[in-house]
């Protein structure tokens, strides 16, 4: 079918799409940006990048800010706040995407979509119809509310890896000072090792991007400004999201 008459005949899911994957991505960045009016740190109005050759149309979305003028407490807060503030726009799409899969539809299309651990709990729960645990998404079951539940997820999962100047960095960074260079490292030669073991090039872009904006957090305006025991088990209970939102494998190439 060519381009322009899909584009016609699922306009309506397009839209129910995009309107809930853009919802996710501006909570997540607002996040970000109120913590930084919150501090006075300058920093820009959220930017979108979109992605229209990949499968999901998006690369997500950023803000620019002087990170320099924040102290580690400050940087937590702002760093922890944009996946949080998304975590509340995503889940309940998730749930209502999950909800309303049909795993009876007849089975067909060229792929099947991996779901993370967190997606697995609520199917588990909400067992949806024909729904027999461990069971794959195939593309003739998708919907527009999974998908945008799962890019969310994806995305969120993807910002908070410990390393570098995403949300998971500035998490472990204000957490382990310096140490957590070591930590990001490590981390991204484990990522290199396991997408040549396992010959899965999905995240290959991203970890090429986190590679050339350099591993290694920068330092804070003040490195020794006290976080506090709720910001230390807060911190370090979201590093277990994307353990929550990711998996190993994303699309499955069936045959």
């Amino acid at each position: 079918m060519p381009i322009r008459e899909t584009l016609v005949a699922h306009w309506a899911d397009g839209l129910i799409y995009m309107a809930a994957v853009l919802a996710i991505l501006l909570t997540h960045e607002m996040g970000h940006f109120l913590a930084t009016v919150r501090y006075r740190i300058p920093a820009s109005l959220p930017i979108f990048l979109p992605f229209p050759i990949s499968p999901i149309g998006t690369f997500g979305a950023v803000i620019g800010m002087d990170g320099t003028r924040a102290n580690r407490r400050e940087m937590f807060d702002i760093g922890l706040a944009g996946p949080l503030a998304g975590l509340v726009v995503a889940l309940p799409i998730v749930w209502f995407g999950l909800a309303g899969l049909d795993f009876e539809t007849p089975i067909h299309g060229p792929f099947a979509i991996e779901l993370p651990l967190g997606m697995r709990m609520i199917l588990d729960y909400l067992q949806p119809a024909g729904y027999q645990s461990g069971a794959q998404v195939v593309y003739s079951q998708l919907t527009p509310l999974f998908m945008a539940g799962w890019v969310g997820l994806l995305i969120t999962g993807i910002n908070m890896m410990p390393v570098s100047q995403l949300d998971g960095g500035h998490v472990m960074y204000t957490l382990l000072g310096r140490r957590a260079h070591w930590i990001a490292r490590g981390f991204m030669v484990l990522a290199i090792a396991y997408i040549v073991y396992a010959d899965n090039w999905n995240l290959v872009l991203m970890v090429f991007l986190v590679l050339l904006m350099g591993t290694d957090h920068p330092p804070t305006r003040d490195d020794n400004a006290r976080l506090g025991p709720l910001r230390i088990v807060l911190g370090f209970s979201s590093l277990l999201i994307p353990l929550l939102c990711l998996t190993p494998r994303i699309i499955i190439l069936r045959s």
